[in-house]
């Protein structure tokens, strides 16, 4: 699970610094960067507090990241 979420992370770290190098990088892009890891931490928190553990607290993490690595992979 921390594999597949540091090359999903890498990839999408890849992706969202070329389209700001580029200056492609929309206001809406920005602020699905902050609201995405708000809400994946939110979740973890919940997992955590919940005691379901420590994949469930990184899955939320895991699934954004999987998401913005297709979403950005496609152009």
């Amino acid at each position: 699970m921390m594999t597949q979420l540091a090359i999903s992370s890498w990839e999408t770290i890849y992706h969202r610094t070329l389209m700001m190098a580029q200056g492609n990088c929309d206001i809406a892009e920005y602020q699905r960067m902050v609201m995405e890891k708000a809400e994946a931490m939110q979740a973890s928190t919940l997992a955590l507090m919940t005691g379901r553990g420590n994949a469930a607290a990184l899955a939320p993490y895991l699934v954004r990241s999987r998401a913005n690595a297709r979403r950005l992979r496609r152009g």
